[in-house]
């Protein structure tokens, strides 16, 4: 699944300070191999580079 900017997303990375926590996408970016990786931002800072198979979908409220 991809994420498209202001998606809301949960981080799964043992190795961030911000494993397990809710952000928004701010940035998408393409590597030279096709693939995306993102930009998660968090109340108290953000997380670049970040591989698509370490976020999950928000589910919505609506």
């Amino acid at each position: 699944m991809s994420f498209e900017k202001e998606d809301e997303v949960v981080l799964h990375d043992k190795h961030s300070e911000y494993d397990g926590e809710t952000g928004t996408v701010t940035q998408v970016m393409e590597t030279m191999f096709g693939d995306a990786t993102y930009t998660v931002s968090f109340e108290d800072g953000q997380e670049t580079g970040v591989p698509e198979d370490a976020l999950d979908a928000v589910e919505s409220e609506e």
